[in-house]
């Protein structure tokens, strides 16, 4: 059987370039798709990174002019992925973060930057590769969006090419709706859209241009990164603005979750952790724990319970509520080892606990992928407080390394962890500790609750055992893709 041709469109893909949780996805699916006769190619921007990482690259298409200056765009492999590279240096090479300036600015031209990502994936679906025309373009998150724009408006491509329709098959994924991508509505004509796209069924979002909603309102099937977070963004309270237009197309919108890879978040073979272990092995835990208390610089407390926060340090993050409960974390007799990055104010904070309680509380402002696998291997328990969370993969690491995961009752989180209430006990399938609403009362309580698991060494072992045997991996994720994507390109044929 041939197999289903795909073109991913996304801003960063792991393990070339990576901010978020964006990158796992996008990195970690296509290897999950070949199971399933689905073959992907991803469309990713030439950044420095990637541009280094990529050998015996092959011109497939150029472009003369691309929003001020020249782009072609290479055919490549790079760690195990079939890449499609946008050479643009004009718009890409540059230092530091895809979207920002080093001190920490949008880059001003970002609307062209994404804007020519989304241009360049409707030429491939237009045609532009000899030899390659994909069935679907699949576009991720607001950086994407205009690529089912652009395919609606251009309408055909080669004549016969595609016998069920004028243009490949098109699916939005929303990552986090929270971020549409806004643009001033000046800029219409820029970036090659008509006049008529400026309307409310088109890409006008109160009186800007919104990328996200560019991919909200013309693909032609919608998803969302969990089941929950696709029923919620319906309402006005987590919509953000386009909750009307979400109902209006409740049709074409589901919810399939996202899974973690499954090789690379692995206690049994991971080489990054201070000592291996499996669900027949928990005991080795401990070496981890000792090692992350260490390097945090906590005191060798095997007996406390050591709580890890792997985030951005933002409000959406619930970071603050955390700030708010960490004098009762303490009191409690528990350690905090945090590492993440965001709010300036957030971060100041935690620091300030750290230099405060310095045996009690570890903080490092930033990422480390290393460190993230060993505060996954070491901790007790993994904090996720979120006031809203599209899915969240720290909590499915946490399963997977038998960290238990206390977190809101929202998005991906509810979906992916049973809450240690007395029926789940009983029934021997509780896997963590959840908590609702986001308030700092309920996660003071949910702290309450953990610590008294904790303090139950056959409970506690219980919930550890039943979170690493949770299939937190794509292989269900890849099915449900798969699926979506035939019945989109059956539909059309």
């Amino acid at each position: 059987m041939t197999p289903l041709r795909v073109l991913s469109v996304a801003s960063e893909v792991f393990p070339l370039v990576k901010t978020g949780g964006l990158a796992d996805v996008t990195g970690a699916l296509p290897g999950a798709l070949e199971a399933e006769g689905v073959a992907v190619r991803t469309l990713i921007p030439g950044y420095p990174a990637v541009t280094g990482a990529i050998e015996g690259a092959r011109p497939v298409h150029h472009v003369s002019d691309l929003f001020g200056g020249p782009a072609r765009l290479l055919e490549a492999r790079a760690a195990g992925l079939d890449l499609l590279v946008l050479d643009a240096p004009h718009l890409y090479a540059r230092p530091g973060s895809p979207y920002h300036e080093p001190e920490g600015r949008d880059w001003p031209d970002n609307a062209l930057r994404f804007a020519a990502l989304a241009m360049v994936a409707a030429d491939i679906g237009g045609g532009a590769i000899d030899g390659y025309l994909p069935d679907v373009v699949h576009a991720h998150d607001w950086q994407a969006g205009l690529a089912p724009a652009y395919l609606h408006y251009r309408g055909g491509v080669r004549p016969g090419e595609h016998p069920g329709g004028a243009r490949p098959g098109t699916v939005m994924t929303v990552h986090n709706l929270a971020f549409p991508g806004k643009l001033p509505a000046g800029l219409l004509a820029r970036l090659g859209l008509p006049p008529s796209a400026y309307a409310i069924d088109g890409v006008e979002f109160y009186g800007t241009i919104s990328l996200l909603k560019a991919g909200l309102q013309f693909a032609d099937r919608i998803t969302t990164v969990s089941p929950t977070y696709a029923v919620e963004i319906l309402t006005v309270e987590a919509g953000m603005g386009f909750d009307g237009l979400l109902r209006a197309r409740a049709d074409v919108l589901s919810g399939i979750l996202n899974g973690i890879d499954t090789n690379i978040w692995n206690p049994a073979t991971d080489t990054r952790i201070a000592a291996r272990y499996d669900r027949a092995t928990l005991a080795n835990r401990a070496v981890n724990k000792a090692a992350l208390q260490a390097r945090m610089g906590l005191a060798a407390d095997p007996d406390a319970p050591l709580f890890a926060v792997v985030s951005r340090l933002t409000w959406q993050k619930g970071m603050d509520l955390l700030l708010a409960c960490l004098p009762a974390l303490l009191a409690l007799g528990g350690q905090l080892a945090l590492l993440g990055s965001g709010d300036a104010p957030i971060e100041a904070g935690f620091q300030a606990q750290a230099a405060a309680a310095p045996a009690r509380v570890g903080c490092i402002i930033g990422y480390d992928e290393a460190l993230a696998h060993g505060m996954q291997a070491g901790a007790d328990a993994l904090l996720v407080p979120s006031r809203f969370e599209p899915c969240g993969l720290t909590q499915m690491c946490a399963l997977r390394y038998g960290a238990v995961p206390v977190v809101a009752r929202v998005g991906g989180l509810a979906d992916t962890v049973i809450d240690a209430n007395p029926a789940a006990m009983a029934a021997g399938v509780a896997t963590g500790v959840q908590f609702a609403p986001a308030t700092a009362e309920m996660l003071e309580m949910a702290l309450r609750r953990t610590v008294a698991l904790y303090r139950e060494p056959a409970a506690w072992r219980a919930l550890q055992a039943n979170g690493m045997a949770s299939d937190v991996s794509w292989r269900g994720p890849a099915r449900s893709y798969a699926a979506l994507y035939r019945d989109l390109v059956g539909a059309r044929t």
